[in-house]
Order: C-alpha cells, then structure tokens, then sequence
C-alpha cells in the first residue's frame, strides 16, 4: 500500500511540474443522441416539418440536430478525445494480479547389475516421486517514473489531433447549413419559373384562341394557329420542368435535414434582394479566424511538432519502478519484490534517427499546407465576394429587361388583335418576355446563392 501512495504521489508531482496544456484533455462536447435505427427520422423532426410553413433558421436548425453526418463527426471527436486519455495513461500507476498452479511428478530410470536371473540379464528399473503442487498468487504495481517527456509529448499529439475532429464536426455543421440554404433557395426559386411558366402558358393560350378566332373569319392564315399551337406546347414543356426542379430541391431539402425524401416540406419565400456592401479585407480576416479548415491545418502543424518531440525524447532512457506481493506453494508463504529499472537502447540500426527526420519532414510539410490552405480560403472569399457584386449587378439589369419587356408584349398584343401585327412577332414578345422573368428570377437566386456560399466562405454558418 505505501509503494502505491508513493507511486500516486510521484505522478502528481510530474503532472504538476508538466508544460501547461501538454497533458490536457480536451473538454468533450455533449454525447450526442444515438440515430434512430435505420436512419430514421424523430417524431420531433417530423412535427417540425408537416402542416407549417418552415423559415430558412427553422430548416437549418433541423438539419443541425438530425443530420446523421454531423451525428458520425461528433462521436468521431469523442473517440479521439477518449484516445487523449489512452496516451495519458502509461503516466499513471499500472496495477495487475496473477495467479497459476502447476502440478509436477518425476520420474527416476535405473539398471539392474548383471546376473539379474531373470531373462535378459539386464533390465530398467523405475521409481515415482510424489506429486508436488506449485501454486502461486501476485498483485503487481508498476510505475514510470520518467521518461524524458515523451508521454506528454504524445499526449499533446494526441490532444491536437482530437482537436482537429472537433474541427470536423464544425465543417460538417457549416457544410449541411450550406446545402439547406442552397436546397431553401432552389425550391423558391423553382416556384418563381413555375409562375413565369405558367403565366407564359396563360399568354399562349390566349394567343391560340385569338389565332383561332380571326382564321375562323378568316383574316388569319392556318399556320397562325400552328405557329400558337407550338407555343402552347413549349410552355406546358417548360412548366413541367419547372414543376420537377421544385420537387428535386425538395428532396435535397429533405436530405439534408435528415428526414424521409418524399416528406411534404413547405417553405417561406426569401427569393428576395437586399442590397450589401462588402469589406473585401475584414471578409478575408473573418476567414482566417473562422474556417474550421484552417484551424485543422495549423492543429496539424502543432501535432507534428509534438511528434518530432516525442521522437527527439525517445533518444533518452526510461526509468520504471515495480513492485509485487503474493505468495507461493499451497499454503502461499510470503513473497514480494521491489525494484527499479533504467532502459536505454544505445543503437537501433538507426531506426530512431531515421524517424526524427520524418516529424521533421512531416513539420515542414504540414506547414506548406497551412499556407496552401490560407491560399485557398483566400480564392474562395474573393470569388464569393466577385459573384456577390455581380448577381447585384445583374439583377438591377434584369428588372430592367422585364420591364422593357412586358411593353413590347403589351404592344405585340395591341398589334395582333388589331389585325396589323403578325403571330410571329407576338410570340417573339411572348419569348422575349418569359426569358427577361427567368432571368430575372435566376438573377436573385444567384444572388442568395453567392451570399450563402461567401458566408461558408468566411466560416460562418
């Protein structure tokens, strides 16, 4: 019992005489809750979903609490976290028991002298010793007393990288935000081509009927109806499109908030413009500061450097105490041992040296990768913040466009239906017009979609 309060003793010291934050372990966040088998959804998810319309924050927060992805991410940071604690441990008082039992019998083999009357003359002789019974009982307490630091170099190895999944589990938060405001945006998105379509389809019936009426008296030629015949067709085509691009954003919304496919999501419009203006140099500093990618990059370096310690350390001896206390033979008489050991491998074939010059390889690669990513994140936000400035410019060209368009078709028409314009130029306008809405409904989906990603860009959710 002393020999362990020693023992007890002696780790405290050494922890407390240790670098701070080498042999911390990282605060795990709350367990997540285990996922529904088979992946699927929460009733909770799913009130939250049918029979109301969802924002854009209600939809991200289902995705959030239900992704199964993020779910993956959070336990693979609490395994690397648990991982911290089996680095630690060689620190710590190691205490075994044992216990065995033998039984041996010998044998004795001899020759009987010559003249033996019996035939042969000469024959073997054995003789049985009496079984005896080994038995033996041990609690054995171990110690590292010190190891030149290369436990806690390890331990903060290990520290970095469970801190890198902890990184995971934010990219993955940021990547699931970005898809549910993608899939938000393309359903409104979706709806907007489902009214210019159906809208073009209302002008191009109209246009038939009138194409009809004035062949009918015979002031129109037939191929004025065939001409509005077509357009008809092309603009049933284009809503039936439209109709299947809602649903396939639907489903990805779907996805990624973690419920059924099929599941009737409704969502409220936010296909609407707001003018931004952009700080190009704090945008690319709230990068730095916020991309789980970029911290990961420089943890990595950290984890290398703390490998490269451990393998300078593994050139120094380790010091181990031990102790053991038991008894042997059937009646177990008393035994114990106390001793302390110093190993030292003097030469390796150069295997240790070989492996400090790979962390030393690993450090210097891993920061080229810091900069390579800070590279990176630099694009990202310049080419977010360009499609931003131009989604704003084109939308402002746009509603111009519509405008301009809606009075030629308005005038087409006025032509047509008296008598002195022909079909073609009045579905010339009918185009002109169905393509200056889509434009502009393409326009402000961009522009939402640019702000989504610049805000992924810098790190923000």
């Amino acid at each position: 019992m002393r020999i362990a309060q020693a023992s007890v003793a002696l780790v405290l010291c050494l922890l407390a005489f240790a670098v701070p934050g080498q042999a911390q372990t990282p605060t795990p966040t709350p367990t997540p809750a285990t996922p529904a088998p088979g992946g699927a959804q929460t009733p909770t998810a799913l009130s939250r979903v049918i029979g109301r319309v969802l924002t854009l924050e209600e939809a991200i927060a289902i995705a959030l609490e239900t992704a199964p992805l993020i779910q993956a991410r959070l336990f693979e940071y609490l395994a690397a976290a648990h991982r911290v604690d089996q680095a630690l441990a060689p620190l710590l008082p190691q205490l075994s028991g044992a216990w065995s039992t033998a039984r041996t019998q010998n044998a004795a083999r001899g020759v009987r002298a010559v003249g033996d009357p019996r035939p042969g003359g000469r024959a073997a002789q054995y003789t049985i010793d009496p079984a005896d019974e080994q038995m033996k009982a041990t609690v054995t307490l171990s110690q590292l007393i010190f190891d030149f630091g290369k436990t806690f170099a390890t331990t903060e190895a290990a520290r970095r990288l469970a801190e890198v999944a902890q990184e995971d589990v934010e990219f993955q938060r940021q990547i699931i935000t970005l898809t549910v405001k993608e899939s938000f945006i393309n359903i409104n998105f979706a709806r907007r081509l489902i009214r210019v379509q159906e809208q073009a389809l209302e002008r191009a019936d109209l246009n038939l009927r009138s194409a009809r009426g004035f062949f009918e008296v015979g002031t129109r030629p037939k191929s004025d109806v065939a001409r509005a015949e077509v357009d008809v067709a092309n603009a049933r085509v284009a809503l039936i499109q439209a109709r299947n691009g809602e649903q396939i954003a639907r489903v990805a919304l779907n996805t990624a908030m973690g419920i059924a496919a099929d599941t009737a999501t409704e969502v409220q419009d936010n296909l609407i413009y707001q003018a931004m203006t952009l700080d190009r140099g704090q945008l690319q500093s709230q990068a730095l500061k916020q991309r789980p990618e970029y911290k990961q990059a420089r943890l990595r370096v950290n984890e290398a450097e703390a490998r490269m310690r451990a393998a300078f350390r593994d050139f120094f001896p380790d010091l181990n105490g031990s102790a053991f206390y038991g008894g042997r033979r059937a009646d177990l008489n008393e035994i114990w041992e106390i001793g302390l050991n110093l190993s030292w491998t003097i030469f390796d074939g150069g295997n240790k040296i070989a492996k400090l010059r790979e962390t030393k390889a690993t450090v210097e690669a891993t920061q080229a990768r810091v900069k390579a990513t800070e590279l990176d994140i630099s694009r990202e936000v310049e080419q977010a913040q360009l499609n931003v400035n131009e989604a704003q410019e084109r939308i402002g060209a746009a509603q111009t466009a519509v405008a301009s368009a809606q009075e030629n078709f308005r005038l087409a028409q006025g032509r047509f239906d008296a008598g002195v314009g022909t079909i073609l130029e009045l579905t010339d306008a009918q185009l002109f017009l169905t393509q200056a809405q889509n434009t502009e409904a393409q326009a402000l989906a961009d522009y939402r979609i640019f702000l989504a990603r610049l805000e992924r860009a810098i790190g923000r959710r």
